[in-house]
């Protein structure tokens, strides 16, 4: 099992050093491991097998569903729309344009599903603003790049359903939906804090106009459409109505008649969003194929049970290890994608923590918080790279007001982590847990 275990991880590192892509990098790592363990004979078939057998459930079929609404809502001007709400709400608070950027991120992200949507829809109408305004720009590039991933853990996103079939439904689809609405805005809330206080400091004034009906009621006119997206998919799928797969079919129609209501999708966007939404979805899905021979090679090895006895002969405290996993996760995030270091450690950590007693759901909860923070610091920080292009600031300017975001960021991965409850309560309260 240790030469397993070496071969596998050893195998996938030096492809990813070499250059070759991840997902080569997954099947070849997974190959390499099975031939320790099987026949030649065998081997070719027992691969072919695998690669089309993990893509082989009804469910994935949710992931391009949801691509394809984030796509449409992306052509069809809802950022705008959605950015004059978050100023609504946010203007009375000092920093009040980095405030709406944040709120903004939220509601945007979760519609789109995509953290690098999020980042680059906003952060192209923030950031010419916030210049205009004389904001400091390092701070606005790190507070778009930090809240950007809050919309990954806000559901409907497609990081819960793979999560989900990849623990083969241990942790239902929508108890992780509900699960990931007080996590996000923890992710959410920790950005404000931090541009509050510097703003503060830097004597930001905030937007003292009163409110006036005809301007409250036609910006939430303009919104409540674009909103009602979450409200439809997310009520329909905690109600009964259909399941989250028929609810992602339910999200694209939705769209698609929003779009065409504000006579946004033209001949030429709908091209471009069916080439998006095709791309998109052909790399996940081949991501999961390769991911899930890697996977069943290294259960075949028992390698995952290896591990699990690693971990237990460090410490044997739940806490001790869910603080071990989190360290290990916050630094694979540092030079991996969500969807690869999703794949990869799920079935290697899954059994270690539900051994330990830790819910599914909860689980689920705290491996997205961490590879959302992953996708915002350097050197794969890819979030972090689009925030930084479109302010024209260099990385090494934007790291200093981006430390403090993921201290007080990690103080609420670590309520996250050790209070299930915080999680935990809405699946309860609906019923799905």
């Amino acid at each position: 099992m240790t030469f397993s275990m070496v071969v596998l991880f050893g195998a996938f590192f030096t492809f990813l050093i070499l250059g070759t892509s991840i997902s080569a990098g997954l099947a070849l790592a997974g190959i390499f491991t099975l031939s320790l363990q099987i026949d030649f004979g065998s081997l070719s078939s027992t691969i072919g097998e695998q690669i089309f057998g993990g893509l082989d459930h009804f469910g994935f079929l949710a992931l391009p569903f949801f691509v394809l609404a984030g796509a449409i809502m992306n052509q069809c001007g809802i950022a705008h729309r959605l950015i004059d709400f978050a100023m609504l709400i946010g203007r009375r608070i000092p920093g009040s344009l980095w405030q709406t950027n944040v709120l903004a991120n939220m509601l945007f992200g979760c519609l789109s599903g995509s953290g690098i949507a999020a980042a680059t829809a906003i952060g192209n109408i923030i950031a010419p603003i916030a210049r205009e305004n004389k904001y400091d720009m390092p701070m606005t590039t790190a507070v778009n790049a930090a809240s950007a991933p809050t919309g990954m853990l806000i559901p409907p996103t497609g990081a819960f359903i793979v999560y989900s079939l990849i623990t083969g439904g241990s942790a239902s689809i929508v108890a992780l939906f509900l699960a990931g609405y007080f996590p996000g805005i923890v992710m959410g809330l920790a950005v404000m804090v931090v541009a509050y206080v510097y703003a503060r400091r830097r004597g930001y004034a905030s937007d003292k106009s009163p409110f006036r009906l005809a301007e409250v009621a036609g910006v939430l006119w303009r919104a409540i459409p674009s909103l009602g997206l979450v409200v439809l998919v997310i009520g329909g799928i905690v109600g009964g109505a259909f399941t989250a797969t028929e609810g992602a079919g339910v999200a694209v129609l939705y769209s698609l008649v929003l779009a065409i209501c504000y006579r946004k999708l033209t001949l030429e966007k709908l091209i471009r969003v069916g080439m998006e939404t095709i791309y998109a979805s052909g790399v996940i899905l081949f991501l999961i194929a390769c991911s899930g021979l890697m996977s069943w090679s290294m259960t075949f090895a028992s390698i995952p049970d290896q591990i699990g006895e690693i971990l237990t002969s460090i410490s044997s405290n739940k806490y001790v290890i869910l603080l071990m996993i989190n360290v290990a996760l916050l630094i694979v995030g540092t030079f991996m994608d969500m969807s690869p270091a999703m794949l990869i450690f799920t079935p290697i950590l899954f059994p270690v923590v539900t051994d330990l007693g830790v819910d599914p759901v909860h689980f689920g909860v705290i491996i997205v918080y961490n590879l959302c923070m992953g996708i915002v610091t350097p050197p794969v920080g890819t979030v972090l790279f689009i925030s930084a292009s479109i302010t024209g600031e260099k990385i090494t300017r934007v790291i200093p007001p981006l430390l403090p975001i993921f201290t007080v960021q990690f103080i609420g991965l670590l309520v996250v982590t050790y209070l299930p409850a915080f999680s935990l309560a809405l699946p309860r309260l609906f019923g799905v847990m």
